[in-house]
């Protein structure tokens, strides 16, 4: 290891931190050795399995080699690797619950959509100098933004949830800037920020959302802007409550310079109520806001189609410099996902009572066991655990592979994510049997004797 940088951390998340930060400054240099996994455990007086997860997430995301007795070392050209492009080895007689997928059951079919749009298109072909957006698309959005208490405002068509926030934040973010994230949070936000040259600062999130305290110190540490999922939290399940958001709403009253961004992408598949962020009464709370719905949970991955709404001068820079770009989201796309929104062979209601009722059967379930778990909406159940990596381990070898915590944190507390989409009701029982047999080994292995 360089001798003028020693590794720091108590959690894997903070021991990856600890390293990425090294390799960025120049202190650990290409081809620097790191620490061997136990001398390292008892530096920092952790548990090995923690460095373990540690270096293998260095690994996963290109940032360290590892070959076995000579060593692990930075890698000459560190390269990024996405945090939801880490996969685990499934093998083929386990049941994937690691994939954070919809349920392809759940999914509409797009073939009476697609000939809708392929139409449409035959009869009025979309040529240069069209608006960016279909007004039947558009119609339908701001009808259900209003609906919900969503201010008036313009719209944009995006290529997913994502994309939209990569744009909302380049309109009006400069590099450097300080952005408050959930933490536990989305894996492509958390990679997005570095890569757009932003700073993250996380914010604890319990069941009903964002904590009050957490996102009055993040602003107070100088946080411009405030990205918040509403509900279907990734991978919590977690939901913004009508009073956090009413608590949270008093505190961005007091800076209205700072930015809100409202991911509300699991709009289709939640089963709670929508509480606005950014608004109270239809008025906005903030100068600059925005509340974006993809319908990539709902229609399918592969659509690629989400609108937000927001001021009216956020929203004009991002259609600005989408135009430069892109230009637009194909409007046979926009027809199509027109059709499917309008369409009543989609019942939103069905589909999310599907998933409600797997997530709240696994939490029953695990509560039985004396495991506590999470999940207020969408489909996805956070179990919190005191080492990840053997918890992962062991599912595994009981046939259950589920998402490693470590993956979603910047300096949260460890936990496993699992995905209740293809999971059947008769097998939530024995789920639930193996999660709690595997922590009670996990607990009496670290347990001093």
């Amino acid at each position: 290891m360089s001798e003028k940088y020693r590794i720091r951390g108590r959690r894997a998340v903070e021991i990856v931190s600890s390293v990425e930060k090294a390799v960025t400054a120049g202190a650990l240099a290409p081809g620097s050795a790191l620490p061997p996994l136990r001398d390292l455990a008892a530096e920092l007086g952790v548990n090995p399995n923690t460095v373990a997860s540690a270096y293998r997430l260095l690994r996963e995301r290109g940032v360290i080699e590892t070959g076995g007795r000579r060593g692990s070392r930075v890698l000459p050209r560190p390269a990024h690797t996405a945090r939801h492009q880490v996969r685990l080895d499934v093998p083929s007689d386990a049941h994937d619950l690691s994939h954070g997928n919809p349920s392809t059951e759940q999914l509409p079919s797009l073939a009476e959509a697609l000939r809708h749009a392929a139409a449409e298109q035959d009869r009025d072909p979309v040529l240069y100098g069209r608006a960016s957006a279909d007004e039947q698309l558009m119609d339908l959005a701001r009808r259900e933004f209003l609906a919900d208490g969503v201010p008036p405002g313009q719209i944009a068509v995006t290529s997913g949830a994502l994309d939209a926030i990569e744009r909302v934040l380049q309109a009006r973010l400069r590099p450097g800037d300080l952005v408050a994230v959930e933490d536990p949070g989305w894996t492509s936000l958390l990679d997005l920020l570095p890569a757009l040259g932003l700073n993250a600062v996380g914010v604890e999130v319990d069941d009903d959302g964002p904590r009050l305290d957490d996102v009055e110190r993040a602003l107070a540490a100088g946080a411009v802007a405030l990205v918040v999922t509403s509900r279907a939290q990734n991978p919590t399940g977690a939901a913004l409550g009508s009073h956090r958001a009413a608590e949270l709403r008093e505190v961005l009253r007091l800076r209205p310079d700072v930015l809100v961004i409202e991911d509300d992408f699991g709009h289709a598949i939640a089963d709670v109520p929508y509480h606005s962020l950014c608004a109270a009464g239809g008025r906005p709370v903030t100068e600059h806001w925005t509340v974006i719905r993809s319908v990539t949970k709902a229609f399918g991955p592969d659509m690629r189609l989400a609108v937000l709404t927001g001021d009216a001068d956020t929203v004009d820079r991002v259609r600005g410099r989408q135009h430069l770009g892109a230009g637009w989201v194909s409007y046979v796309l926009q027809r199509a996902v027109a059709q499917l929104w309008n369409s009543e062979a989609v019942d939103r209601k069905r589909v999310a009572g599907f998933y409600g009722e797997r997530r709240r059967a696994l939490i029953l379930a695990l509560a039985d066991h004396g495991v506590q778990a999470y999940g207020r909406s969408g489909f996805n159940v956070w179990i919190p655990v005191p080492d990840e990596t053997p918890a992962v381990v062991g599912l595994l070898r009981r046939g259950w592979a589920v998402a490693p915590g470590s993956r979603f944190c910047l300096g949260s507390r460890s936990g496993l994510r699992l995905t209740v989409s293809t999971l059947g009701l008769d097998e939530i029982p024995g789920l639930a049997a193996d999660v709690a047999a595997v922590l009670r080994t996990d607990l009496s292995a670290t347990r001093p004797a």
